[in-house]
């Protein structure tokens, strides 16, 4: 699968991403990307601490929790009470709102989380918007096989894995209080509406 057809600049700021390999596997291989680059950073860049780096130009406010391994880019802004869990990497000039969750994902630069979202286990493409209340769900709590599956190339392809979110690409929108179902894949500049459920396995269906 080729993320660069969804976020060009993937391969750019993750050269040690093998070509093609699956945005669940990468997902599934955050951490340890993340701890790789870590190591790789500039404390002259960067105040890290106990597997969190927060670039020196970033603004975090009070109240914001980070579960390691995180990075914080350039010029980012986090809002009061967001919460990190377990492997997020922001690119630069990422705004994170009020009491956000983001849990194991990469967002890319100038995308926008308003407030109130929560995004699991997804790669959120440059300059996205997420309005206030949207879901990206990585997980079927609802059926017995819990493996997440997605439609590729007009096939439903398994995942093997049962924590996916979406992959969204550059420019795409995102409207108030929207779900996306795990699996979710969006090409670039797609729109979802307000209050809008995307179910892309019953779509084709």
């Amino acid at each position: 699968m080729d993320i660069s057809a969804f976020i060009p600049q993937f391969y750019r700021e993750f050269p040690q991403v093998a070509k093609q390999e699956t945005p669940w596997n990468i997902i599934a291989q955050l951490e340890n990307i993340i701890r790789e680059r870590l190591a790789e950073l500039s404390e002259n860049e960067y105040d890290i601490s106990n597997g969190v780096a927060i670039h020196k130009s970033a603004q975090i406010e009070n109240g914001v929790t980070f579960k390691k391994p995180v990075i914080i880019g350039k010029d980012c802004t986090v809002k009061a009470g967001a919460y990190f869990r377990s492997g997020v990497y922001l690119c630069s000039d990422v705004g994170i709102g009020a009491n956000c969750e983001i849990k194991q994902s990469i967002v890319f630069p100038e995308s926008r989380i308003a407030h109130l979202n929560y995004v699991g286990n997804s790669i959120v493409g440059n300059d996205v918007n997420l309005e206030a209340g949207s879901v990206l769900a990585n997980h079927f709590n609802e059926y017995k096989n819990r493996t997440v599956q997605v439609v590729q190339d007009n096939a439903i392809v398994d995942t093997g894995v049962t924590k996916f979110g979406s992959l969204l690409g550059d420019h795409c929108r995102v409207g108030a209080n929207a779900v996306l179902n795990p699996g979710t894949l969006m090409a670039k500049g797609s729109i979802v509406g307000r209050l809008e459920h995307v179910d892309q396995l019953k779509e084709f269906s």
